[in-house]
C-alpha cells in the first residue's frame, strides 16, 4: 500500500474511532499516533495523516453543514459512522488540501477506495455523488486555473452563507471503476 494511502487509511480510521467514542477534540492526536504504531509501523512519519487530522477537527462544522447540504435527505446522524469519516476526510482534501500536493479528483478516488475498503456495498456510490457535488459546485478546480473560485467559493461556505447546493445526484459522477472521466 502506497504511503499516502496508508496514511490515509489511517486517518480516515482515527477518525471513525474519534467519532464513534465522541472523543473529544484533543483526543484526537493520541489516536492517530496509537492508529498510526498499530496500522502503519515502520512507517517514517505520519505527519500526512497529522495533518489530514488537524484539518478535519479545524474545520469540522464547515465540512459537516456542507455534508447536511449535499445530502439533505440524510441527517448527519444516520450517515454511518464510516461513510462520514470518509466524507470528513475526502471535503477536507477537496475544499482545504494542497491541490499540487493531492489534486482534487485524486482526493475524490482516495475517498471512493476507501469507501470501497471500509463502508458497505452503497458507501462508494453515495461517497462519490456527495464529493462529485461539490466538486462540480466549486467549480470543477483544476479542470481550469479556479482557485480563485475555490477560495470565493470556500469564503461562502465558512461564511454560512444559505446559497442551496444541489443534493446529490442517484447518477454517481465516476464510472464504476474509481477513475473520475471529464
Amino acid at each position: 500500500m502506497a504511503n499516502r494511502h496508508l496514511q490515509r487509511s489511517v486517518a480516515m480510521q482515527s477518525l471513525y474511532e474519534w467519532d464513534f467514542k465522541g472523543c473529544p477534540d484533543d483526543a484526537i492526536m493520541d489516536i492517530v499516533k496509537h492508529n498510526l504504531a498499530e496500522f502503519a509501523p515502520g512507517l517514517e512519519g505520519g505527519s500526512f495523516s497529522s495533518r489530514l487530522i488537524e484539518g478535519v477537527v479545524k474545520e469540522h462544522d464547515t465540512i459537516d453543514r456542507l455534508i447536511e447540504k449535499c445530502a439533505p435527505e440524510w441527517p448527519l446522524e444516520q450517515i454511518a459512522s464510516v461513510d462520514r469519516s470518509i466524507l470528513r476526510l475526502g471535503i477536507f482534501e477537496l475544499l482545504f488540501g494542497d491541490y499540487d500536493e493531492v489534486p482534487p479528483k485524486v482526493a475524490i478516488n482516495e475517498a471512493i477506495e476507501l469507501a470501497k475498503s471500509f463502508g458497505s456495498d452503497s458507501s462508494p456510490k453515495f461517497v462519490n455523488g456527495v464529493l462529485g457535488t461539490i466538486y462540480r459546485e466549486m467549480g470543477e478546480p483544476m479542470k481550469d486555473d479556479s482557485s480563485e473560485k475555490r477560495k470565493a467559493r470556500l469564503e461562502e461556505w465558512k461564511g454560512g452563507q444559505e446559497e442551496p447546493i444541489p443534493a446529490p445526484t442517484s447518477e454517481p459522477v465516476a464510472s464504476e471503476t474509481p477513475a473520475i472521466v471529464d
